[in-house]
């Protein structure tokens, strides 16, 4: 790590690329192949193509996301297409290429789609994102299955049942094939996912649909003290649930894991610039990156871990708050990091379990480039994401 950061700058990140194949291979183990990785937690060509030769399909929200699979070579019959608020170009383009499913997420989106056919598009496949009223036990931000939610439709309320009726009918602008619900993010509790199932499964058997999505959010252990289950545990879960709440037997039950697949392949290497003591207060330890390349502590709290490559199994006795260089005292990556004594200005610092969120959300803020990324193995690094340059962020710029 030592090395890589030396000859590729930091910040910088770098992913183990047998754990991500390895994490794809036990994702259609667990769930068959038409389990999708969610993109949004991380998406490069290069990440597209690995997920797709280890067999899993890709889930895309955006045209962006579905330009970057396409792009790598991913089939469109491969892609699922998701989004709260899908443009028009996204779904005339998603029909064009003919992308495996589009998520349907609001009446909108059906007159959107009513139109694109209506002009002579072809009927995609479609599944219906219902919201089971369900609140995993996580962050609000990233809770999705309550009733209270910009997405899909509630089951409580009647919508998700017009919704399927409108998709069903004979002005329909697709084929309805199955049901999608979402739950929320960083969920550790297997239970939340059971009681989802215990109101999807009573919606869902008399619809007599062959496909029941129930999205990703398997939570992922970010410091000391976390445990996550495993993706085989979360899809024994999911099938013994849907046995016992009467979901039909030969159902084809599908997932979307992202940062169970992407988060702990990766650490992201930073050096410290500045060591500042503040006597009887704290000790911050200052890095070259921050919240441009991991908004996630800001965002929700969340915490991670550091340490010093250069000493892996050194004793870690002082306690620092790990902070960036942007101009804002909540610029905070880790909160108290348990560091070795002999931290010094130059040395190169380390967060692990940074490969979900991270480089997905970063962005340019105080004009700080974009880090690069390296896939490593077996010994061998390679770069599939290059550094944003001084002059990439005058690129978009015009007098």
């Amino acid at each position: 790590m030592v090395a890589l950061a030396e000859e590729h700058g930091t910040p910088l990140f770098v992913y183990d690329e047998e754990h991500l194949r390895r994490r794809c291979r036990e994702a259609v183990a667990a769930f068959g192949d038409g389990v999708a990785y969610a993109s949004k937690a991380f998406l490069c060509t290069a990440m597209a193509a690995l997920a797709h030769q280890e067999g899993m399909c890709i889930d895309v929200s955006t045209g962006g996301e579905l330009h970057v699979a396409l792009a790598a070579g991913v089939p469109a019959d491969r892609l699922v297409l998701h989004g709260n608020n899908k443009s028009e170009v996204e779904l005339a383009r998603a029909v064009e290429v003919g992308v495996g499913r589009i998520v349907v997420d609001s009446f909108a989106e059906i007159d959107r789609l009513e139109a694109l056919v209506a002009a002579g598009a072809a009927r995609p496949d479609l599944l219906v994102r219902v919201t089971p009223g369900v609140e995993a036990h996580t962050h609000e931000y990233v809770r999705t299955g309550q009733e209270d939610t910009k997405f899909g439709f509630s089951v409580a309320s009647g919508a998700a049942g017009e919704a399927v009726a409108r998709l069903r009918s004979a002005t329909s602008p697709g084929r309805l094939v199955g049901i999608h619900a979402h739950i929320g993010s960083q969920v550790f509790l297997l239970a939340s996912f059971e009681k989802a199932i215990e109101v999807l499964a009573a919606f869902f058997a008399p619809l007599g649909l062959p496909e029941l999505c129930v999205g990703g959010g398997l939570g992922v252990a970010y410091v000391a003290g976390e445990e996550s289950p495993s993706l085989a545990m979360w899809a024994d879960t999911v099938r013994a649930a849907c046995e016992g709440a009467g979901v039909p037997a030969g159902t084809n039950l599908t997932a979307e894991p992202g940062r169970s697949i992407a988060a702990a392949a990766a650490v992201t290497l930073y050096r410290v610039g500045t060591v500042k003591h503040l006597p009887g207060i704290r000790t911050y330890v200052a890095v070259d990156g921050g919240m441009s390349d991991n908004p996630r502590p800001v965002l929700y709290g969340s915490g991670y871990e550091a340490f010093l490559p250069r000493a892996t199994q050194a004793e870690r006795p002082l306690v620092a708050t790990v902070v960036g260089k942007h101009c804002e005292s909540g610029d905070v990556l880790v909160r108290d990091a348990s560091l070795p004594a002999d931290l010094a200005v130059g040395d190169v610092l380390a967060t692990p379990v940074t490969g979900a969120y991270g480089h997905s959300m970063a962005s340019t803020y105080n004009k700080v480039p974009r880090p690069p990324v390296l896939f490593v193995r077996d010994g061998v690094a390679r770069m599939v994401v290059v550094r944003e340059s001084l002059d990439d962020l005058l690129r978009l710029d015009r007098p």
